[in-house]
């Protein structure tokens, strides 16, 4: 399920360049206490590993670059999502009754909001609204560790983002997920992003995606994100009619 949301402002919202944090900070203060405590500390857990669920778009507005900063003109908008009904549910009835919300150092309100559910087929074209990232990571040969990112197009890219929803498919619900491969196909050139989340650079990529596969995996890629890093801001995704 999708949350649409239309942010507006008194004055220019003012952000850091990577801002990805400030708007998951958002989320947590702005839902149920008791949910937003779950997927923060707990999350959805397969083979030790966990996963919040939920992922959101960058902010789309007009905007200028100044230095370190990017300033928008408001409104600005953005996309919520996850398989969890609830969690759109939660943040809505956390957004709406306020007068203003916090964004970083600014003061929001909500202008705009709607619910919606984007309904995956055993093919679909995909517009990222967030960069997608997927990664591994090596053992040195002199000790210590180092990450490698993989880019749309690689063959590491589909098995490494296939691998993923196919835990997030087994957290959620708990059952083996279903038989068959999926195949990402490129339709643009992807576009690298070097993101700033706290003290780590993160790399991912915008683009357009064909995904072929078995539904209900499509359909986790669609509402809890393509790849990893989710709850942070990447791999969120819209389908292209």
């Amino acid at each position: 399920m999708q949350l649409y949301v239309e942010l507006n402002a008194m004055d220019s919202i003012k952000l850091p360049i990577h801002y990805n944090y400030l708007v998951q900070s958002m989320i947590y203060r702005n839902m149920d206490k008791e949910f937003a405590e779950f997927l923060h500390n707990k999350g959805y857990e397969v083979n030790k590993r966990k996963f919040k669920l939920f992922t959101f778009s960058r902010l789309f507005g007009k905007y200028r670059i100044m230095e370190s900063e990017i300033i928008f003109t408001p409104p600005v908008s953005l996309v919520f999502s996850s398989p969890f009904k609830e969690f759109c549910q939660y943040l809505l009835n956390g957004l709406l009754p306020k007068d203003y919300i916090r964004l970083g150092k600014n003061e929001v309100y909500v202008e705009k909001v709607s619910l919606g559910f984007q309904e995956a087929k055993d093919e679909i074209r995909i517009r990222l609204l967030s960069p997608v990232v997927a990664y591994s990571t090596y053992l040195k040969p002199e000790g210590g560790k180092y990450t490698c990112y993989f880019q749309p197009g690689e063959q590491e890219f589909n098995r490494l983002v296939e691998e993923n929803l196919r835990k997030k498919y087994k957290a959620f619900y708990n059952l083996e997920p279903p038989v068959g491969d999926i195949h990402i196909k490129c339709l643009k050139s992807p576009r690298l992003h070097l993101i700033k989340y706290k003290n780590f650079v993160i790399k991912g990529y915008s683009g357009q995606l064909l995904l072929k596969g078995p539904q209900p995996l499509l359909q986790m890629a669609l509402d809890a994100g393509l790849g990893s890093k989710n709850s942070m801001g990447f791999g969120c995704g819209e389908l292209i009619e």
